[in-house]
């Protein structure tokens, strides 16, 4: 593997899809791999898109998982594999039901639930619609910002974070200042594709939304106390994570990501999110809590 600074976008998308890929061992039992270059800490998006990817191995090929529900038990620890047990709750006419449990050490790490439908015809609208923002063409990468203003963070996890390079290019509608962030109304708009084609199946790009889901509600959730999770000053892990799939998607073209908190408290913040495709079709709904405690 070529080492994580001179990963071409191809190589870093590559790793991201054996990343989600999982490893067989009978039994409905799976083994979930490692990332290379992790922090220590297993990112949870990682572990909600294995968790889905086991489930959905034990699932006709014909039916989509149209919605999950997660919680966090334990952090997860990059040194290690994660093993997945699938339990076949329901196989009905038009919905599967499984769930899985994610262990490490002989720990749970994270408990999940999905449901899959066999793809059927009927009623539809979409009351929401899309905001109007700029064009992802004409924002600059996160990662780009990040590169820039890694030079004021101390060495350590943090910069570590700041610097690595990502199979996801996020483009912020809003103007962001990592070192010194101002109080702000909680409330986001991120674009965002991976950084290079992925393959044409359907199971995959669902995976890879789940994986890009966890990135953005509890960072909008902490705007309104002018904080980041790069200055240390906030300590945020995910408590539990819902996602519905309404439409299908390519998760390697252009969608973006409407994040808000209506309410934080109790060292927990909530946040919801809606996920459109370029052309305004609203693909995904979020709902996440996570622990917010001050350091």
């Amino acid at each position: 593997m070529a080492s994580q600074t001179s990963q071409t976008p191809e190589q870093l998308v590559a790793d991201l899809v054996l990343l989600l890929d999982l490893e067989p061992k009978g039994g409905d039992r799976f083994i979930g791999r490692r990332r290379p270059d992790g922090t220590g800490r297993v990112f949870g998006g990682q572990a909600i898109a294995q968790a889905l990817g086991a489930a959905r191995r034990t699932v006709d090929d014909a039916r989509e998982a149209h919605s999950l529900h997660a919680y966090f038990l334990r952090p997860g620890n990059d040194d290690l594999p994660i093993e997945y047990r699938v339990k076949r709750d329901l196989d009905g006419r038009s919905f599967s039901n499984r769930r899985v449990v994610a262990s490490q050490d002989g720990k749970p790490i994270l408990n999940l639930t999905a449901s899959f439908q066999l793809p059927v015809d009927g009623p539809s609208y979409q009351s929401p619609q899309m905001p109007d923002v700029p064009d992802p063409e004409s924002l600059e990468s996160d990662a780009e910002i990040r590169k820039r203003l890694a030079q004021y963070l101390p060495e350590g996890q943090l910069r570590t974070l700041a610097l690595r390079p990502n199979p996801v290019d996020f483009r912020s509608v809003e103007s962001r200042d990592w070192v010194n962030p101002e109080e702000r109304e909680p409330i986001s708009h991120v674009w965002f594709r991976t950084v290079a084609s992925l393959p044409a199946e359907p199971a995959l790009h669902r995976a890879v939304l789940s994986y890009i889901s966890d990135f953005q509600l509890l960072a909008t959730a902490i705007q309104p106390y002018g904080k980041n999770i790069f200055d240390g000053s906030i300590k945020a892990a995910s408590l539990d994570h819902a996602l519905w799939f309404h439409e299908d998607f390519r998760a390697d073209e252009w969608m973006l990501y409407v994040t808000e908190s209506p309410w934080s408290g109790h060292a927990r913040g909530f946040g919801r999110g809606q996920i459109f495709t370029r052309d305004g079709r609203l693909v995904a709904s979020v709902v996440q809590e996570g622990m917010l405690r001050h350091t």
